[in-house]
């Protein structure tokens, strides 16, 4: 028997238990569909991160207090004086920022709304992209004034001033009045949450918040080639100035992309070999229904035999079965993931990235398993005595 005609009798074998062979290919469709649809939706997410934080520049770093350890040291809070010394000590750096955070309430008229409240610099608009669409950032001598101003972005500007612009107008932030200097455009990523900011000067959130500190400490170099030696001299001056050894942490951006590939890698890996459990449930269906498919065909298979098939025509016949049951559901498989990630990504605001590698593993997995879960039915089916399966009922 040719090869054309063992695919034209699995086939015909195909149509003549339609629903059944269905049934059978659902769990490799289903199994592709998952494989494929989570491997595009996890490199587009990871896609996307990179690009969002590829925006910042590889020129950035932050200095962090070791958050491992149960009970810090009075005393190794970071200052402003700290700021002053680090920028007059390490020519490297372009920007030094004091970074604090907080969220709370911005009230105007009746209205309030809950926001991120940022304490920065003038520098902070450098180092990050934001865009100023009306007004202006503060600058450094409204920071060096401790001027009550605030920059805010425009989708909380619109909520708190829904009839008219929210520039030069006053809100109210703990206790204080702060007018506003300058609205920038919301970002419109899909890892934004839905979060409002408000960027004030250090000192004013300093005073808003006398219990709270900095957080953290920003730097900017002019060569990214400068940043690891910029962040070193950095923290080594902090130790001296609080007397304390690896208490402070440094990251570049660089490790920050690199750690955040990591783990988005793996997460993709890991929920892709789970989604691959799901075609190993499917081949074993196949398997099952080529037994018994051999069992209801054994009087078929006999009267091949008397009439002149050889064993491995009957092993390739119910051999390629197998490969087409699972190719057909493959297919289905590839089509609706490719869809259905395109569906998660539009939903989730990120590009799905669907790699044809993917796609054209996930088909040769399909006709992988189709032999594999097909060889022992269709070896069952092959090895059978032709005269005890004419005389089967």
């Amino acid at each position: 028997m040719s090869l054309s005609e063992s695919i034209r009798v699995a086939l015909d074998s195909i149509r003549a238990n339609l629903l059944r062979s269905i049934l059978t290919t659902l769990g490799i469709m289903i199994g592709i569909t998952a494989v494929i649809a989570v491997v595009a939706v996890g490199q587009g997410g990871q896609q996307s991160i990179m690009k969002e934080m590829e925006k910042f520049g590889s020129n950035l770093f932050q200095i962090r207090l070791d958050w491992r350890r149960d009970e810090l040291p009075s005393g190794t809070e970071f200052t402003m004086q700290d700021i002053e010394i680090i920028k007059a000590n390490v020519p490297e750096l372009e920007y030094l920022l004091p970074c604090a955070d907080t969220y709370s309430q911005v009230k105007a008229g009746n209205k309030a709304k809950s926001a991120q409240i940022s304490g920065t610099e003038a520098g902070y608009a450098c180092l990050h992209p934001l865009e100023i669409s009306t007004g202006r950032f503060f600058s450094d001598s409204d920071c060096q004034s401790g001027r009550r101003v605030a920059v805010i972005d425009e989708e909380l500007a619109r909520e708190l001033f829904p009839r008219s612009s929210a520039l030069g107008k006053k809100i109210l932030v703990g206790n204080q009045a702060l007018l506003v200097c300058g609205l920038f455009k919301a970002e419109s990523s899909p890892f934004a949450m839905g979060i409002k900011f408000v960027y004030i000067p250090t000192r004013v959130w300093l005073d808003i918040y006398p219990d709270g500190g900095i957080s953290y400490i920003e730097g900017g170099t002019r060569n990214p080639a400068e940043v690891k030696t910029a962040m070193q001299s950095s923290i080594k001056i902090l130790e001296r100035r609080h007397r304390s050894e690896n208490l402070y942490q440094g990251v570049d951006m660089e490790q920050q992309i690199q750690a955040v590939n990591k783990v988005t890698g793996v997460m993709t890996l890991v929920i892709g070999i789970i989604a691959g459990f799901s075609l190993l449930v499917g081949g074993i269906g196949v398997m099952n229904i080529m037994l018994v498919s051999v069992t209801e065909r054994t009087r078929e298979i006999g009267l091949r035999m008397a009439l002149g098939a050889r064993r491995r025509d009957i092993l390739l016949q119910f051999l390629i079965e197998a490969i087409v049951l699972c190719l057909l559901g493959g297919i289905t498989g590839m089509a609706l993931g490719v869809g259905g990630a395109f569906l998660i990504s539009a939903l989730a605001q990120w590009p799905p990235l669907v790699s044809w590698a993917t796609v054209l593993l996930a088909f040769v997995f399909s006709a992988a398993i189709g032999i594999i879960f097909g060889l022992l039915p269709a070896n069952q089916a092959a090895n059978l005595d032709p005269i005890e399966a004419l005389r089967r009922d």
